[in-house]
């Protein structure tokens, strides 16, 4: 039996409210989203795509403010992980709107626990807690994540206690996720860095780790040594990579059988606009082998003329799915400009243009592996000394 204390509080932890009322647009119609769960079977193509039907109530939240935490000498959590991308589909517009408006030194571009870990650093730097410790996702260390970090570290905080990566086994469905662990306190001083070495899976899915320890000044992408992550970009350096085109629909990738049935071979130019697709499992493992539309360059009506069958395949395709998202402030651009890959990364097609080939790495990978692509995509081998410089 659980006793009410009156110490357990239900509700939200990051936003507080006055009260919801309906979101409209200017006309004044509700402004309605894609459930983003409900799909049907397409009838042209028998895949599954979105239900346009499921639709789901906006809301506004007046008076939106940062929630306010009770006072503690230590802040121990395990905050929800939705990442940045998903917020508005897990949480609405409305909500992920107010979020960002009343958290403003949290990048949009971060995952949803990282409003957990700036309001607990703001708390602990202020002297209103000793320490905190959260449980995170082990995207921390990245970039997006890792901008939240760096600043309660410039504020004076110290991270004392880390653990970058390890597995974790949900429960309740047996999902397995990689998490992270950091504690800091408002001192400056040297942290614990605990590294997983070995794991071992056993029975009820646990998992057995051995784990390594160094003392030091942790950073923030929970490293020991060198600060990397402060490290300035050098001028000389830019332009001279990037992050790599993003589809935003599994529809642009084909087989070379079903880009063949398109007209590729047989209709000209085609051979522009369907190509060969590497990402990041094709790179460090044997490639599948598949091809990838690519129509940047091409309005819709062009597509639709030159090559009917590709604009056909992507309205069943891709169009639906785009259509769907497009109701969110996120997804009405992908939407009106569904024909196209979501990040069309105009800058690396200038870079690439008149290159014949390219080094690429997998911007996730644990471990950092470069390697030479031809421009049609297919690893290039033994490359001599002058073709490197």
């Amino acid at each position: 039996m659980v006793h009410d204390y009156g110490n357990i509080e239900h509700r939200d932890a990051v936003l507080a409210y006055d009260r919801l009322e309906p979101l409209t647009d200017a006309a004044g119609h509700p402004v309605l989203r894609w459930d983003g769960v409900t799909t049907k079977t397409h009838p042209a193509t028998g895949q599954q795509v979105p239900d346009e039907t499921a639709q789901l109530a906006q809301w506004r939240y007046v008076n939106p403010r940062p929630a306010l935490w009770s006072a503690a000498d230590f802040i121990v959590g395990n905050p929800p992980f939705i990442g940045a991308g998903a917020m508005r589909g897990a949480l609405g517009e409305g909500y992920v709107d107010a979020l960002r408006g009343v958290w403003p030194k949290v990048p949009e571009s971060a995952d949803f626990v990282m409003y957990w870990w700036h309001r607990a650093a703001e708390l602990v730097g202020a002297g209103q807690a000793q320490r905190f410790g959260l449980i995170t996702t082990n995207s921390l260390r990245q970039i997006f994540n890792r901008r939240v970090v760096q600043l309660a570290l410039d504020q004076g905080l110290s991270l004392r206690f880390a653990v970058p990566d390890h597995p974790w086994v949900d429960g309740t469905n047996g999902a397995a996720v990689r998490i992270a662990m950091t504690v800091a306190s408002a001192t400056q001083a040297e942290g614990s860095l605990f590294t997983v070495t070995q794991e071992q899976s056993r029975d009820y899915g646990e998992v057995q780790v051995d784990m390594a320890q160094s003392q030091g000044l942790i950073h923030a992408d929970l490293r020991i040594g060198a600060n990397v992550a402060a490290a300035k970009p050098m001028r000389a350096n830019l332009g001279m990579s990037n992050r790599g085109v993003q589809l935003f629909g599994a529809g642009f990738i084909v087989t070379p059988e079903e880009a063949e049935r398109m007209g590729l071979g047989t209709i000209a130019g085609l051979e522009k606009h369907i190509r060969v697709y590497r990402n990041g499992r094709d790179l460090t493992s044997t490639p599948r082998g598949v091809m990838v539309i690519d129509l940047f360059g091409l309005d819709a009506d062009a597509v639709r003329s030159r090559f009917p069958a590709v604009y056909q395949w992507l309205a069943e395709r891709v169009k639906p799915e785009r259509d769907a998202k497009g109701q969110s402030k996120d997804g009405a651009g992908y939407a009106k400009l569904w024909w196209l890959h979501g990040k069309p990364r105009q800058e690396m097609r200038k870079q690439l243009k008149a290159l014949p080939r390219y080094i690429a790495t997998v911007e996730t990978a644990k471990h950092r592996v470069f390697q030479f692509l031809d421009i049609n995509g297919k690893r290039s081998t033994n490359p001599s000394l002058e073709d490197v410089n």
